[in-house]
């Protein structure tokens, strides 16, 4: 693990379990050697292209925000269900750290040096970029679901109780920003 990815994501200390945790981390490095964004870009650019130009929220902010609220959600959820509804913290925090990880491949900077989707990301939006590199660092399918499914692609499907908290986490902290008036 790169101690680019270590800074990025002191979160990855949360998974318990050595091999997943260097898998979730090798994820993002292969992302990032793939994409034209470096670590610091992630830090200035807004997590999503569709609030606006006025939108200040950082792309590593947000998706730090959603780890942590998945974390403690799955944490609650098994401090009042236990058994009768389990959750693999291991899983959940992966593919809340990996959910967004596509968009290292689908976003690109224009001439002014802001985020625009990409020609790629014009054909394969995140969820599907995220589960390709996420496979192809041998993540488990249940890391690979909530990538997967955090997103509207997921609309479609059976979600895990994992992929439920990460949906959720993410566009509890996405659609108050969209649906708000910026001015």
């Amino acid at each position: 693990m790169t101690d680019t990815v270590k800074q990025m994501w002191p979160e990855l200390e949360w998974i318990k379990d050595p091999v997943l945790r260097e898998k979730t981390a090798r994820t993002w490095e292969t992302a990032l050697e793939k994409s034209v964004l470096k670590p610091g870009d992630l830090e200035k650019i807004p997590f999503t292209l569709l609030c606006g130009p006025n939108l200040k929220v950082s792309f590593i902010s947000h998706k730090r925000c959603v780890v942590h609220l998945a974390k403690e959600c799955g944490e609650t959820i098994q401090k009042f269900f236990g058994d009768e509804l389990p959750v693999d913290m291991d899983v959940l925090i992966s593919g809340a750290i990996l959910a967004d990880v596509g968009k290292m491949l689908e976003y690109e900077l224009n001439s002014e040096g802001k985020a625009v989707q990409g020609k790629y990301g014009k054909y394969l939006r995140h969820p599907f970029s995220g589960v390709a590199l996420a496979e192809k660092c041998g993540l488990p399918p249940e890391v690979c679901h909530i990538i997967a499914a955090h997103a509207h692609e997921g609309d479609l499907v059976t979600r895990s109780t994992e992929a439920y908290i990460v949906h959720h986490a993410d566009f509890m902290t996405f659609l108050p920003f969209k649906s708000r008036l910026i001015p």
